[in-house]
């Protein structure tokens, strides 16, 4: 269980599971797992996205890839870092197709224009207060032109691009994203992050429980809090806010 072996070796594929992001943890647990185990689905019939939603995606059309990999350290700086860059890695990727208009939402959504385009859910697995494994779930959308309920708030490369793709070869792609990053990752990844960071010094409409306000975005901080500033400065967790269009 190495952190040296390459992510994305072995390369697990799957025709129909529940969640990539299960299958993988339960591996983990089983000590079945080692660093850079992928695991790629063409369906899930409980994908999961963040706060408890489910993640909605076409049978074969899309990516589904969930990554096991062996965190460096416990601490929540190192927490936010592997989600930050987990999240330049799909950007980077998908920059290769997209090269304009990509941003990344905070804390880890992939949005083209105003669109979403990728989701992360990164789930921890912890032994006696050690942080042993991290499971990072990334879905993409790839070939699904019908978007259900959710219109136009989804778009895809094919909508995008106006061309299909194999979801299997871009997940190995993908793949060789997240190692580039990971190898990287000791320096700086949160210039990257901020550069591309959704709305930033735009101003957006945000809601916390029954307050509705405007506020304008200015960074993330060290911690993975979003740094908003109206009338003061404010530090929001993640799952505090919701963004309201």
């Amino acid at each position: 269980m190495s952190s040296s072996n390459p992510i994305g070796s072995p390369f697990i594929e799957l025709s129909v599971i529940d969640s990539t992001n299960n299958y993988a943890m339960g591996m983990a647990r089983e000590g079945m797992a080692q660093h850079g185990t992928a695991v790629f689905a063409h369906a899930q019939s409980r994908g999961k996205g963040q706060r408890e939603r489910n993640w909605v995606s076409a049978e074969g059309q899309n990516l589904a890839l969930s990554l096991v990999l062996e965190p460096t350290r416990p601490d929540m700086k190192a927490i936010f870092g592997l989600s930050i860059t987990i999240a330049n890695a799909a950007h980077q990727f998908l920059s290769n197709y997209i090269p304009e208009e990509l941003c990344i939402k905070w804390p880890n959504d992939i949005y083209w224009r105003d669109r979403k385009a990728a989701g992360i859910l990164i789930e921890n697995i912890w032994q006696g207060g050690e942080w042993k494994w991290a499971i990072a779930g990334i879905g993409i959308n790839i070939n699904q032109t019908d978007f259900g309920e959710l219109g136009k708030k989804a778009v895809s490369l094919r909508q995008i691009l106006g061309r299909s793709f194999e979801p299997i070869g871009l997940a190995r792609e993908l793949c060789t994203a997240v190692e580039q990053q990971w190898a990287n990752r000791h320096f700086a990844p949160e210039t990257y992050y901020l550069s591309h960071l959704y709305k930033r010094d735009q101003k957006v409409r945000l809601k916390k429980a029954n307050r509705l306000f405007e506020a304008t975005v200015r960074s993330v901080d060290e911690l993975g809090r979003l740094v908003v500033q109206h009338a003061v400065e404010e530090h929001f967790e993640v799952g505090e806010i919701e963004w309201v269009v």
